[in-house]
Formats: structure tokens, C-alpha cells, sequence
């Protein structure tokens, strides 16, 4: 399983956010900038994290995007959802009809990719934006003083 780049984008462009004093808001441009994304693509990742309520657009001359929830009320799940949609590892798992062998979710391989999927699921809810912006902080600081002392 591999994300796209949409959504490492997505993280990036949400983490950034949460990095930011509550209630910033910035451009697409200057977001593109600063987290090194094409435009145009930032701009469609935008319309998915919107929405699914993770970022709010501002129109106008003084427009541009927030973050819409607090950063401890967005997962890894949550973005991965907005930006890839429902992801699983087996396409029997949202629908066992979908088995071509026609086991209807009764076999070893569903119950072992379904304990899979349900770890993985509950895992990426668990980590939040606020967390995460925490330890960023924490490596550009690091990353700061190794350069500093360089």
C-alpha cells in the first residue's frame, strides 16, 4: 500500500497550519511556497481537505485557507480519507461480494487483512496535527542547532 503524492501533500499543507499561530490564514500561493508544492495541485487538494471540513477557504482579496477544526481534531485518518477517499487493503472488506471466490467475508484472508486494516485504521486515528506540529517543532529546532554548531 502507498498513499499518493496528494496526500503527502495534504499532510504537509495541514501540518504547516498547525505549526501556525490558531487562526492563521495564507494564501495558496505562499502555502505552494513554503511547502514547495505546485500550485495548481495545492489548489485541488484544497477543494478535498475543504470539503471534508479539515480546511476552510476565504474568497477575496484577503482570502486564502485555515485550518477549519483544531489540530488535535485532525488525523492522519482524516486527511488520508479526504484526499484518497475510503482506503483498504483488500476490496472484499467493504464489500464481500466483491470476492471472486465468492466467500462472502468467510475465509483466513479476509479475517487476517480485516485485523490488518482495522490496527491500521485505528492507529492513523490516533495520531493528530496537534501532536505532530509539536514534534516538528522539535526537529527544526534540532535540525537549527546542528547547522548553527556546523
Amino acid at each position: 500500500m502507498r498513499l499518493n503524492q496528494a496526500t503527502d501533500y495534504a499532510f504537509r499543507m495541514v501540518l504547516y497550519l498547525a505549526i501556525c499561530p490558531e487562526g492563521t490564514k495564507i494564501t495558496g500561493a505562499a502555502l505552494a511556497a513554503k511547502q514547495n508544492i505546485p500550485e495548481r495541485f495545492l489548489l485541488k487538494i484544497m477543494r478535498s481537505l475543504t470539503a471534508a471540513g479539515i480546511m476552510k477557504s476565504y474568497r477575496g482579496v484577503e482570502g486564502g485557507f485555515a485550518l477549519q477544526r483544531e489540530p488535535k481534531d485532525i488525523t492522519l485518518y482524516d486527511v488520508i480519507n479526504a484526499v484518497e477517499g475510503q482506503t483498504e487493503l483488500q476490496r472484499c472488506l467493504s464489500d464481500t461480494d466483491a470476492c471472486t471466490r465468492g466467500c462472502g467475508g468467510m475465509c483466513s484472508l479476509y479475517e487476517a487483512f480485516e485485523g490488518v486494516q482495522r490496527d491500521l485504521v485505528t492507529r492513523l486515528q490516533s495520531i493528530n496535527f496537534a501532536d505532530l506540529a509539536v514534534q516538528e517543532k522539535k526537529f527544526t529546532e534540532e535540525k537549527s542547532n546542528i547547522a548553527q554548531n556546523a
